[in-house]
């Protein structure tokens, strides 16, 4: 009996080492596996912020060229002495129309870039409607970003928001866009 009784014995402790065991191993694939799921929301993260952070900044840094701080009494002040500068016969009419010109190319050239930024976030996103229609979807966003800067400038007493402005804010974005699909187009024509 005695002889039935340890092999009793020795089964159960071997058992309940090979269950201490199962569930140690479990424990560690658990961990392994929280840690890649860690991971891997990490680099969603990263990817996301990869992504949308630079949209996010530029458009931040568009609105705040809204305020008070770039209006035309202000920004006359570097363009003025730098035309003076450059051309010291300059008369006050042409350096009027030059402060007019560069004022307009900064509209376009700064949403322009925010088109830039938006499709290329939109492009190399992980859902697939944003990627298939990014050139729409860029586009709205440069448009409300615009709609959204004219209004506020229409607030402020020292700027004047007009709808003239917004839609070449809007022409700025969609002049990048056709320039990056055509771009895109030649290349993709140029693989095969």
């Amino acid at each position: 009996m005695a002889t039935s009784r340890d092999s009793k014995d020795k089964r159960r402790r071997t058992h309940g080492r090979a269950r201490r065991d199962a569930h140690s191993v479990a424990r560690s694939r658990a961990r392994v596996a929280g840690a890649d799921a860690r991971v891997r929301q990490d680099r969603w993260r990263a990817g996301r912020l990869w992504r949308y952070g630079p949209v996010l900044a530029w458009a931040a840094f568009v609105l705040f060229a809204s305020s008070a701080n770039f209006s035309a009494s202000n920004t006359s002040r570097i363009i003025r002495p730098l035309l003076l500068w450059l051309s010291p016969g300059i008369a006050e009419g042409s350096i009027q129309q030059v402060h007019f010109f560069v004022r307009k190319a900064a509209h376009v050239t700064e949403y322009a870039v925010l088109a830039l930024l938006t499709a290329r976030a939109l492009r190399t996103s992980g859902l697939a409607p944003l990627r298939r229609s990014w050139w729409p979807a860029s586009f709205v966003f440069v448009a409300a970003v615009a709609l959204v800067d004219e209004y506020h400038q229409s607030l402020l007493p020292s700027r004047t928001g007009t709808i003239y402005d917004s839609l070449l804010d809007m022409a700025g974005g969609a002049a990048a866009l056709v320039c990056l699909a055509v771009w895109l187009a030649v290349r993709r024509r140029g693989r095969r």
